[in-house]
């Protein structure tokens, strides 16, 4: 992995950094293949990973905003170089299971493969540790492999799935939500 020159991270100003639109645009040569069986004894689900027969792109108009109004609480953190974000991670706590959210997690495509996203993970993990929490959850695609290897060699694992959160044909387009998670 490259070193990147000494960089700071901060907590990012809600007034300043709301509504600041994050680019996820992506693209992926494989995916997790998402299985569910159900027979007369129950249900198993398997996740085989696969090559795309054409890359799949995440188009340039998927956006996400920092400090959006259903976070209500929600803290980010990010690194900003010469006036412009380059990197954020938002968390929100959920109170009620006790867990850290991580809501968001962005590095401009020109700065990946640095060590940004280990630090801005380091900082949700030790937040989760002052907190006192017990894991740490997120959201990832299952045609989202590099996020995915990238989740996996921070720890987390996979810890649920929902088959339909994105339309009703998200097993057929290979685009399943899968949650994962770090534990404390």
């Amino acid at each position: 992995m490259l070193q990147m020159e000494p960089f700071e991270i901060q907590i990012l100003d809600r007034e300043k950094w709301q509504n600041y639109m994050l680019d996820f645009a992506y693209t992926s040569d494989s995916y997790y293949n998402v299985a569910i069986n159900q027979t007369p004894e129950g249900f198993s689900a398997s996740f085989i990973k696969r090559p795309f027969a054409e890359p799949f792109v995440n188009p340039n108009t998927t956006f996400d905003k920092l400090y959006q109004p259903h976070w209500g609480g929600a803290t980010a953190y990010g690194i900003v170089e010469n006036g412009a974000l380059i990197a954020a991670i938002e968390t929100w706590a959920e109170e009620w299971s006790n867990r850290l959210r991580v809501t968001e997690l962005w590095v401009d495509k020109t700065y990946h493969r640095r060590g940004i996203g280990t630090a801005l993970m380091n900082v949700a993990k030790e937040q989760a540790r002052c907190q006192k929490r017990r894991a740490i959850i997120l959201e990832t695609q299952s045609c989202n492999t590099n996020a995915i290897a990238f989740y996996l060699s921070q720890g987390f694992t996979l810890i649920g799935f929902d088959a339909c959160c994105y339309g009703n044909r998200d097993l057929d387009r290979h685009e399943v939500r899968m949650e994962m998670g770090f534990f404390l």
